[in-house]
């Protein structure tokens, strides 16, 4: 339920450029209304149904926000980092004058820059498999207001969000496309459109279960299209791509040279969380990362409809 009501609100207004953005102060009588009666909707919920931590059950004091416990063991990604993948650095001297690591130096990236919120790993893994696979909905929120907190740079740049499509039998199975909840509230918090549909997924489904990295390009490559009504969206403007998990980077590539080939000006990457190697290229304890993990269709449960904490490590890659 919690995912339906996400996707009837958050898909309201976001599929062109006309638009999400307010004029003036935004503080007409009737959204001041809006935001009173939202508030003591919410109130209300609470006394009814009291607030727990997303990541552990927990009892907390306020619907969307973690216990202590849980937030002091979540890793955010800051600076310094990859300018273009968002690797984190141990220190700014390994990323030099251009703040690239040795991965980005040597292959540059179709798109320009990307960020991503959290570290991927077994913490971050809960919210992340939770939003999609768990009917989670309600995390899309919680993710995109910390997205928006480390992409701010990029967001204020961007002309237009889009979310990274699902093959339509993916999407057909799950009934949302994760990503395209993330892009929605990023929206909203940015004042930035939303295009929904601004990139199809062709071909077959092809699974990135145990690929590598090489395999993975490979096999994402052409596999995103521009649709046809809306390259005229795309002439000379600032994309920014919206996706849960970063890993290598195949998916958004392919997306990114989709867009550039159709005409966008540049493209960006924001994620919810980044897998791979930790800072100055060392893995993370606990992180096996998505690469080459098993993917499933459906997340395993524990309890209460929480995920298991270690049951899945499902890639960034469909």
């Amino acid at each position: 339920m919690a995912a339906d009501d996400a996707r009837g609100d958050d898909r309201r207004g976001d599929n062109g450029l006309g638009d999400d953005r307010r004029g003036g102060d935004g503080q007409s009588a009737a959204g001041r209304l809006r935001r009173v009666l939202v508030r003591g909707r919410a109130a209300a919920l609470d006394l009814v149904l009291p607030p727990h931590c997303p990541a552990c059950e927990r009892p907390v004091d306020r619907a969307g926000s973690f216990c202590a416990a849980c937030y002091g063991a979540l890793v955010f990604v800051g600076e310094p980092c990859c300018g273009a993948c968002g690797r984190a650095f141990a220190s700014a001297a390994l990323g030099g004058a251009q703040r690239r690591c040795e991965d980005c130096r040597r292959s540059p990236p179709p798109w320009r820059g990307a960020r991503a919120a959290l570290r991927y790993d077994r913490r971050s893994a809960a919210l992340v498999l939770g939003l999609k696979y768990g009917d989670r909905g309600d995390l899309a929120r919680l993710l995109a207001g910390h997205m928006a907190r480390a992409g701010a740079a990029l967001l204020r740049e961007a002309d237009l969000l889009a979310p990274v499509p699902l093959h339509r039998w993916r999407l057909l199975r799950r009934r949302y496309n994760q990503a395209g909840l993330l892009a929605a509230r990023l929206g909203r918090i940015s004042g930035t459109p939303v295009v929904q549909d601004l990139l199809a997924r062709q071909g077959t489904a092809t699974s990135m279960r145990g690929r590598g990295a090489e395999a993975r390009r490979e096999a994402a490559a052409g596999a995103f299209v521009v649709r046809p009504g809306r390259r005229a969206l795309l002439a000379g403007r600032r994309v920014l791509l919206v996706d849960d998990v970063l890993t290598t980077g195949a998916t958004v590539g392919a997306c990114a040279t989709a867009l550039l080939e159709a005409g966008a000006a540049s493209v960006d990457v924001l994620a919810a969380a980044r897998a791979g190697d930790g800072p100055g290229g060392a893995r993370q304890d606990g992180d096996e990362g998505p690469e080459g993990g098993e993917e499933s269709e459906r997340m395993p449960q524990e309890g209460r409809g929480r995920p298991a904490r270690a049951a899945a490590w499902p890639g960034d890659e469909e």
